[in-house]
């Protein structure tokens, strides 16, 4: 039985170019994988498998903590700022930002950048450190990081750089429950 394998054209104009210019040097060529058609084993071995993610540890803070009615978002860069920052924030209890509990235990809260909440994990850290994020590590990306919570002021602050550079310490001060 014959089997016919052709090879498109960009891929021979490659390899020729390859064997061409292969006594130049720092020049390597690209890596193909061609399919196998038995007779030999696979020279290459498999990655290993990733390892499993590491489940967060719990925060010193419950979601339950976090549910509710805030007066924010306003946020600071130079600690000099916080104060007067903490009273602008007492004064957006008008229009409130509601934290809810989510569907699944966590918190529904909006990331950097996004316009729909979603539902977020309260994490701990072997440092000591808490954070608000995605499901997975604590620390990352996406997380915010809590630099402080005394139950009525909540300041949090993103781990990636470029949303904490825009976002800076972001402060939410609970509002009064209604009468």
């Amino acid at each position: 039985m014959r089997h016919d394998f052709k090879l498109p054209l960009v891929t021979l104009t490659v390899l020729a170019a390859g064997l061409a210019l292969g006594g130049c040097s720092g020049f390597s060529l690209p890596s193909f994988n061609m399919p196998s058609f038995g007779g030999g084993g696979s020279s290459d071995t498999p990655p290993p498998p990733s390892p499993p993610t590491a489940s967060a540890m719990p925060s010193k803070y419950a979601p339950e903590e976090l549910v509710g009615r805030w007066g924010g978002f306003t946020s600071y860069q130079k600690e000099a700022d916080r104060a007067r920052t903490i009273n602008t924030a007492r004064g957006l209890c008008k229009s409130p930002y509601v934290i809810a509990k989510g569907p699944s235990g966590g918190v529904m809260m909006h990331l950097a950048d996004e316009r729909q909440p979603s539902e977020l994990r309260l994490k701990g850290s072997p440092s000591g450190k808490n954070y608000i994020g995605p499901d997975g590590e604590a620390g990352v990306g996406q997380d915010r990081e809590i630099v402080s919570f005394d139950g009525r002021i909540l300041v949090m602050r993103y781990v990636d750089p470029d949303a904490a550079n825009r976002y800076g310490n972001m402060v939410y001060v609970r509002c009064a429950p209604r009468a």
